[in-house]
């Protein structure tokens, strides 16, 4: 009987710690890391290290990101963030996600593509797209762009950058 009560206290402790504020941060930390993962290239096996779905998913969750896409063209998901989120250092600002899941026609990309407001250098992202087979381009008005798939926002002009992980990135 004590056994049990050891285990449930210890279950309950665990359930505590992982929902204080403390696990959130560190929830964020892997999120961020999961949503990386995504975007990483595997030379060897010539594909993402992890699938997006899951990092999508755990942005959701944690209230980051709307479980319906703010607009879906093409293939493509759009994704605002709702609170603030860091990707590699710069303040993160959408999450599109690229996948089929019924043809509509040429030309599918799998993968996933985010765009961050520069804060400080780009050096960092530069790398990570020329390491990993993404495509990187910086974007003077991004609020512009989501405007054009009817997607509200009120970013602000400013430097901006994209980064692009789909398949036909891993391709050029």
């Amino acid at each position: 009987m004590q056994s049990r009560i050891k285990a449930f206290t210890s279950a309950a402790l665990s359930l505590l710690i992982a929902t204080s504020p403390l696990a959130s941060a560190q929830g964020g930390q892997t999120m961020e890391s999961g949503l990386i993962d995504a975007l990483r290239f595997d030379a060897k096996r010539q594909e993402r290290v992890a699938p997006s779905g899951p990092a999508l998913q755990a942005y959701i969750r944690a209230g980051y990101l709307d479980a319906k896409p703010n607009a879906r063209a093409d293939y493509t998901d759009y994704r605002l963030l709702k609170k603030p989120a860091t990707l590699m250092g710069h303040p993160l600002v959408v999450i599109e996600e690229e996948y089929m899941t019924a043809y509509i026609g040429c030309c599918v990309s799998e993968g996933v593509g985010v765009t961050v407001r520069l804060d400080g250098s780009a050096d960092k992202l530069k790398a990570f797209a020329k390491d990993n087979a993404c495509g990187y381009s910086e974007i003077d008005d991004p609020g512009a762009e989501l405007r054009g798939f009817d997607i509200a926002n009120d970013l602000p002009k400013g430097k901006y950058a994209s980064l692009s992980c789909r398949e036909r990135d891993s391709q050029r």
